[in-house]
């Protein structure tokens, strides 16, 4: 599975497919995208692919902006395991533009989120 959509609940949890929720794992990391979208990484891509990628010379713009953009609003949740839901917080919602609808894609290890 490559791509799902879903409507957030009232609660503004999105609920993930059981096809790629052995994927992730029980928690994940959900941060801001490169534009105007979320990342969900599993916690076991972000520590292991991000936090080396974000890791460099201290001086270096260019890693200093990469930080700034996925630390910004980067939280850490877990699945429900009744039905593998996750909490968007409102910031997030804020910054993706999503009101209810939500489109998920896989881009390699991770998963962009952005309205529908």
């Amino acid at each position: 599975m490559d791509y799902f959509e879903r409507k957030l609940d009232s609660k503004n949890r999105l609920t993930i497919p059981k096809e790629i929720r052995g994927e992730l794992g029980s928690s994940v990391i959900i941060t801001r995208g490169f534009k105007k979208y979320l990342h969900l990484y599993s916690k076991k891509v972000w520590d292991k692919e991000m936090e080396s990628a974000l890791n460099g010379d201290i001086l270096d713009e260019r890693i200093a902006d990469l930080n700034v953009n996925f630390r910004t609003g980067k939280v850490e949740t877990r699945l429900d395991d009744k039905q593998g839901r996750i909490v968007l917080e409102g910031h997030h919602l804020a910054y993706a533009h999503i009101k209810k609808d939500v489109v998920a894609v896989r881009a390699s290890k991770y998963w962009r989120i952005t309205a529908k």
